[in-house]
């Protein structure tokens, strides 16, 4: 069926060709039924677009590129998986590529598919990214840009977020309630967003319990991994300073932390109660298993890509970019490391 033509589906289904290409083409007045029964019949029939013609006629090449800035991590996998399934309903060619936490590849990356011609970038900053002006040069390229998760706020286009300042708040408050009164916090750096605002949350909980805030009761885990883990609460030791919680901008500093306490005797819950952020699986294998803020990736990757779609709409109408954040719900899990009898 590989010769079948627009005027053919559209034979079959008793629509317009005008219908047919409108659904082809993600346009936004075409009925939910109607737009299922023609991706069904071209999917039962093989029907493949002439994306050569395609491009001559809409400017676009029906290839999107998602930029994750680290692979093998549980969180992004899951945010890949959502943008994924999203992309398979559709014509789209999706490309995926990782930054490393690097500015300089993330550079490479952008340019090299701008110069693919892509319609659109999906992307995660690095923790490297200070300067922003690469990404400006998506929106200049007549490209539509869609941020997640790690974020800059001053770039207009729609960003798809978990509300990080309230999922921490509602973490450090937890502690509190558990008994806490000298609660630790491993944040990230001073950038990208989310570690500026987990910190905050740390603050507003503190605040909000009248529990006087300790500048030494903080400490930089700039990679969020568990070597940064190990080596904070080594440092919180070394320091002195007294402590009953801690909460850890990741789990994986979180497991740093608690593999380090445990190499000194001190117990968890009954010592120090702990609770990470992302809710890797790992974390409900460890011993104890750790409380911990669960993401929505699978959730997030679906909105980036209809964030896209959204915007393409909008872009068809002279529109956009549109400036939209859309923050996702996070829940607590509770479990062994903040459990204290």
């Amino acid at each position: 069926m590989g010769t079948t033509k627009l005027s053919d589906i559209a034979k079959a289904l008793e629509l317009s060709k005008t219908t047919v290409s409108k659904v082809l083409n993600e346009y936004p007045d075409v009925n939910a039924l109607t737009r299922k029964r023609v991706l069904d019949y071209i999917k039962k029939v093989g029907f493949e677009p002439n994306r050569q013609a395609s491009f001559l006629r809409t400017k676009e090449t029906k290839t999107v590129a998602l930029i994750l800035p680290q692979m093998n991590h549980d969180f992004f996998d899951s945010v890949l998986e959502g943008v994924l399934k999203i992309a398979q309903q559709t014509e789209y060619e999706f490309y995926v590529a990782c930054s490393y936490e690097s500015i300089e590849l993330e550079k490479k990356l952008i340019f090299k598919f701008l110069k693919r011609n892509v319609d659109a970038i999906f992307l995660s900053i690095s923790q490297e990214t200070r300067n922003f002006d690469h990404l400006r040069k998506i929106q200049e390229e007549g490209k539509i840009l869609v941020l997640f998760d790690k974020i800059e706020k001053t770039i207009d286009c729609p960003k798809i977020i978990i509300d990080d300042r309230k999922a921490s708040f509602t973490a450090t408050e937890h502690l509190i309630k558990k008994g806490c009164s000298k609660i630790l916090h491993f944040r990230g750096g001073f950038l990208p967003q989310i570690a500026i605002d987990r910190y905050l949350g740390y603050r507003d909980a503190l605040d909000e319990y009248s529990i006087p805030y300790d500048k030494e009761r903080v400490f930089v885990c700039e990679n969020a991994n568990e070597k940064d883990g190990f080596f904070a609460a080594k440092k919180v030791l070394e320091s002195g300073v007294e402590f009953d919680g801690l909460f850890s901008i990741s789990d994986l500093t979180a497991i740093g932390a608690i593999q380090f306490f445990k190499t000194k005797k001190i117990r968890i819950p009954e010592d120090v109660s702990v609770v990470g952020f992302s809710n890797w699986k790992l974390s409900s294998f460890t011993y104890p298993t750790i409380s911990t803020i669960d993401q929505p990736g699978y959730l997030m990757g679906e909105k980036v890509f209809e964030a896209f779609l959204s915007e393409k709409a909008l872009k068809k109408q002279g529109l956009g970019p549109e400036n939209k954040v859309r923050k996702l719900p996070s829940k607590l899990i509770v479990r062994e490391s903040s459990q204290r009898k």
